[in-house]
């Protein structure tokens, strides 16, 4: 019985390199410098798929991956329909801000009133928070780099990760509001988990060992 881990490039793959380890799991090549889209283990029965971020969830909950790892961001998104999410794996960790062009007023803005133009890549997140604070928006959705649309005029804002705020200071962007704090998941099949058992749990109490948390149940 094949074990089946969904898995993105990046951050995300480096910091889980030692959780899989821990579960003696270790991949056969790196896929930044492979094309393969499936990756074998040293293990015959475990393997890990590399897919887009913001698909892992997709994967595991129609059963393609048994489990995954994705950020909050992304899992808020997809809404964890027929996910069970046992541990927060505290890796690849960042922050959702609202950004602004240095010089815009947004406090003023808010307490007025404003209709902000808010582009973003995640606009659940940001159309929640916003409805929270009783501010009228319109959702601009891109994909490419949030950076550029208040710099040419399409929004006002913008609603991002932040990590060390560099490319916002670039481009003369500030953080002017947090919203959450993000960080990494594991994300579990729940058919699998059942069906999986013997071969999902030791994986799960590797991870908890390695990250200190006991597994939600």
């Amino acid at each position: 019985m094949t074990l089946t881990i969904a898995l993105s490039k990046g951050r995300i793959f480096e910091e889980t390199l030692p959780l899989l380890s821990a579960a003696g799991i270790v991949p056969a090549e790196d896929p930044d410098a492979s094309r393969k889209l499936i990756i074998d283990t040293n293990h015959p029965d475990v393997r890990l798929v590399i897919v887009r971020a913001s698909d892992v969830p997709t994967y595991v909950q129609y059963g393609a991956a048994d489990l995954g790892i994705a950020g909050r961001d992304v899992l808020i998104e997809h809404g964890g329909s027929g996910l069970y999410h046992p541990l927060d794996l505290d890796i690849a960790r960042c922050r959702m801000m609202v950004a602004a062009p240095e010089g815009f007023d947004y406090e003023a803005a808010v307490r007025h009133g404003a209709r902000l133009k808010v582009a973003t890549k995640y606009p659940r997140i940001a159309r929640e928070h916003f409805a929270r604070k009783g501010v009228h928006v319109d959702i601009i959705k891109l994909y490419g780099s949030m950076e550029l649309a208040p710099l040419v005029g399409l929004s006002d804002v913008i609603v991002d990760l932040v990590s060390t705020g560099g490319t916002l200071r670039a481009n003369k962007l500030a953080a002017v509001e947090h919203i959450l704090d993000i960080s990494s998941r594991l994300v579990v099949n729940q058919a699998a988990l059942k069906l999986k058992h013997d071969a999902i749990q030791p994986v799960l109490d590797a991870f908890a060992r390695v990250v200190g948390e006991a597994p939600r149940r």
